[in-house]
């Protein structure tokens, strides 16, 4: 087994260190289902097939993970769909 070179070893750090978070959508009885696919597309760029099939897991499973990454990189999709009434939560 060849050994790493210290550029690889650097790479590998860095990639560990990454938390993965995902960033959960509810749902609820107020908005539509034109509502949050428009939301999904919008704010996360999803598209509008990838909105549809989460939105139909929201509805059926009553959430669904619709993005992962960083929790910085989360959060500002979170506040923004929060905004516009969905319930939203990073885990």
């Amino acid at each position: 087994m060849q050994a790493l070179t210290e550029t690889e070893e650097e790479v590998l750090e860095e990639t560990i260190e990454v938390d993965v978070r995902r960033l959960i959508v509810y749902n609820d009885d107020v908005n539509t289902f034109d509502w949050v696919i428009d939301t999904l597309m919008e704010v996360c760029g999803h598209s509008s097939e990838q909105a549809e099939q989460c939105t139909l897991i929201i509805h059926y499973k009553g959430k669904c993970s619709v993005k992962e990454g960083s929790f910085e990189e989360l959060a500002g999709m979170r506040n923004e769909i929060c905004r516009r009434g969905i319930s939203a939560e990073i885990h």
